[in-house]
């Protein structure tokens, strides 16, 4: 009973101790920030940057992580698969983050999944769609982003009760999220009995208006009614400004990518009008703080934010909400308390699932754009729509 009893007395003065530490540690929580701040990606990681901005200063003005001020240490990926490892353990090691958030481009992130699930350190990816990150079996990898297989939910649902196509042509760039993304069009054109009138896939590094005139150049023979495009935003801006040179009448479809960017409007000015792309936001979105985000973003930088920006500001909330509830700043700990999340964000809500063949993988509807006007407008699903789509031939 002596022994019980002094052991009991131990435990409550170890625990008390460790409380009293917890309760004294004013050092800031560091988290690891991945992202293409140079390069030709860096309109997107610049993007993602400033949301994550926002997202810190919001957090630390409520009192950071229960009281610690939250510090983001961004390191430039350059959006090279060549520098992935190199970035993960520059944060890691020399950093000393506690979690990575962030992530854009497919391949670089999946080498820098497989790093941090090596380090044992949580990633909270934000952006990099490719469907095998969250397919390893990875205890340490959570995606807030959909997988790209899920990308044009919205867009193939416009095309069944809306468009319905009879040919499409499919264009992607070769990398992890072109080909899974042309891959997922594939195979919904078989399911149903759109003729795939072309496949072709182009290297981003070679990409031009000169490189792609020959490449277009078979489109001209027997337009297609679709004209689908997987590319960033260098590449989507020379592809359209091609076709619409080529005058092909086909109706432009982007897998979201490059496409959602105001950027890409600017920059592929009258050759954008009419587009129609996937997105997996909008500030239109009844979610808390959708509108909010989207307006402080405006005012502070001065341009619109896609969802590359609201993933990002939300995908910090979520790790700050997970970095509150963790019983330690240990990797367990903080994979249990990611793994218990359920919260609605601006970009929706977010909760880790495990189906199919996904682990810690969130799931949002997808909706879909079209360029009216030099300006986005949402065209499906209907109850969200804020115009009505402009089919072909009647610009």
């Amino acid at each position: 009973m002596i022994v019980w009893l002094a052991l009991t007395v131990s435990i409550a003065q170890e625990a008390n101790r460790t409380a009293q530490a917890k309760a004294k540690d004013t050092s800031p929580v560091i988290v690891g920030v991945p992202l293409p701040l140079s390069g030709n990606l860096k309109e997107f990681g610049t993007m993602m940057r400033n949301s994550f901005e926002m997202a810190r200063d919001s957090i630390n003005k409520l009192g950071g992580i229960n009281g610690r001020l939250l510090k983001l240490v961004y390191v430039d990926t350059q959006g090279k698969e060549a520098m992935a490892e190199d970035v993960v353990k520059q944060l890691v090691i020399d950093y000393k983050a506690i979690m990575l958030v962030g992530g854009y481009s497919s391949s670089p992130t999946y080498v820098m999944a497989r790093t941090a699930q090596r380090l044992d350190v949580p990633f909270l990816i934000s952006t990099a769609s490719a469907d095998k990150i969250t397919q390893k079996g990875w205890n340490n990898i959570f995606r807030l982003n959909p997988p790209i297989s899920e990308y044009t939910k919205g867009l193939e649902d416009f095309w069944i009760k809306n468009f319905r196509p009879k040919s499409m042509a499919i264009i992607y760039e070769n990398s992890m999220f072109g080909t899974n993304g042309a891959m997922r069009m594939m195979s919904f054109c078989e399911d149903n009995a759109i003729e795939v009138s072309a496949i072709i896939g182009y290297d981003r590094e070679m990409a031009s208006q000169a490189y792609f005139r020959p490449v277009l150049a078979p489109l001209t023979g027997e337009t297609p009614d679709v004209i689908y495009m997987i590319s960033y935003l260098e590449d989507a801006v020379d592809l359209v400004k091609t076709i619409r040179e080529l005058k092909l009448k086909s109706l432009l479809c982007g897998g979201a990518g490059g496409f959602t960017l105001e950027e890409f409007v600017k920059r592929a000015g009258n050759s954008a009008n009419y587009l129609l792309t996937a997105t997996l936001w909008s500030e239109h979105l009844l979610f808390p703080g959708a509108k909010e985000y989207y307006e402080r973003y405006v005012k502070r930088y001065g341009a619109e934010p896609d969802y590359h920006g609201a993933e990002a500001y939300s995908a910090l909330l979520v790790a700050a909400d997970g970095l509150k509830r963790a019983e330690s700043l240990n990797p367990g700990d903080i994979r249990s308390a990611l793994s218990k999340t359920f919260m609605l964000t601006p970009f929706g809500p977010v909760k880790f699932y495990s189906y199919e063949d996904f682990e810690r993988q969130n799931s949002v509807r997808t909706l879909v754009t079209q360029v009216i006007n030099g300006r986005f407008e949402t065209i499906w699903p209907p109850d969200l729509a804020t115009a009505q789509f402009v089919p072909p031939g009647e610009k």
